[in-house]
């Protein structure tokens, strides 16, 4: 069946999520190896990667103090700054420090996305996360082979702008999203 507003912001925020999750655990590497000419190319999945776990695990202390709304969009701009310092500056240290902060930028998304779900009044809390779930694996899915398209189009540089991009998604769609539960 077709999904209530509020599954379907939720689901469309965690797909963007995935889709900047996603490319960044297949194209780190690669943007260090082709982009920042680096030898030890995977030092940009390893940081994207750990800074990302590190966040998780602190994460819940900054959404108790900020709230949710707020760090959907604090997550989006730390995920837009991130992309933009790594493109504008494609050296070791601006990279290293742009991967970083997107592994903080996009990590609470799916922990919070996820536990909005389980408060649907339309779907029962393992129906609304198994909804929410497919979008983020679609998103998983279509993310990496859609950079290595736009790569392929212009370069890789660029093609990292899809990030920017579904990061951005993340504000205004969470503002439909808690506009919608207020109302």
């Amino acid at each position: 069946g077709k999904p209530d507003k509020f599954i379907l912001y939720l689901g469309l925020m965690v797909f963007f999520a995935a889709v900047c999750e996603g490319g960044m655990f297949d194209w780190s590497g690669v943007y260090f190896k082709e982009v920042v000419k680096e030898d030890l190319f995977t030092m940009g999945y390893l940081i994207f990667m750990t800074f990302m776990a590190l966040s998780r695990f602190y994460s819940d202390r900054l959404i108790e103090q900020i709230g949710m709304q707020r760090m959907y969009i604090l997550g989006a701009s730390i995920v837009t700054l991130g992309i933009l310092t790594a493109i504008v500056f494609p050296y070791y240290w601006p990279s290293l420090f742009g991967f970083s902060i997107v592994g903080i930028g996009v990590a609470a998304v799916f922990p919070m996305t996820f536990s909005l779900a389980g408060s649907s009044k339309k779907y029962s809390p393992g129906m609304a996360i198994s909804i929410i779930s497919t979008y983020g694996i679609v998103g998983m899915l279509i993310g990496p082979p859609l950079v290595g398209y736009l790569a392929h189009m212009f370069n890789l540089k660029y093609a990292f702008i899809l990030f920017i991009f579904s990061g951005l998604m993340l504000i205004p769609l969470s503002r439909l999203f808690f506009r919608e539960i207020k109302e």
